[in-house]
């Protein structure tokens, strides 16, 4: 059975951003943002993820990810998209990047 978990990238005071991960491996994306009552969220999974995978990963947020905050929530939304991953784009440097380092950001000038 794969083993998923989310490594976090950024927190702020109203949200956070994970890689969602597989065995290790990036599969994904996740933001969350914090508003009174309620969790927002946009989730973005690999092509190869099956629903299951998918329903799998949303009671890891209900349960872990958004409790963990500690937040009052009445209710939890997240869009979910699926597809692939094209790279990675900054402000200072607007090439894409593919397969730069699994996921992570091109340093400055790369």
């Amino acid at each position: 059975m794969a083993q998923f978990y989310f490594e976090r990238e950024v927190r702020t005071p109203t949200g956070e951003c994970y890689t969602i991960l597989e065995d290790g491996k990036p599969i994904g994306r996740l933001d969350l943002h914090f508003v009174p009552g309620l969790v927002h969220g946009t989730m973005v999974v690999s092509e190869s993820q099956t629903q299951d995978t998918i329903q799998e990963l949303m009671s890891m947020v209900d349960e872990d990810l958004t409790d963990a905050v500690g937040i009052e929530r009445d209710d939890l939304v997240v869009h979910v998209h699926q597809g692939r991953d094209l790279g990675v784009f900054t402000h200072n440097d607007t090439t894409l990047h593919e397969g730069h380092g699994e996921n992570q950001p091109p340093t400055a000038g790369a």
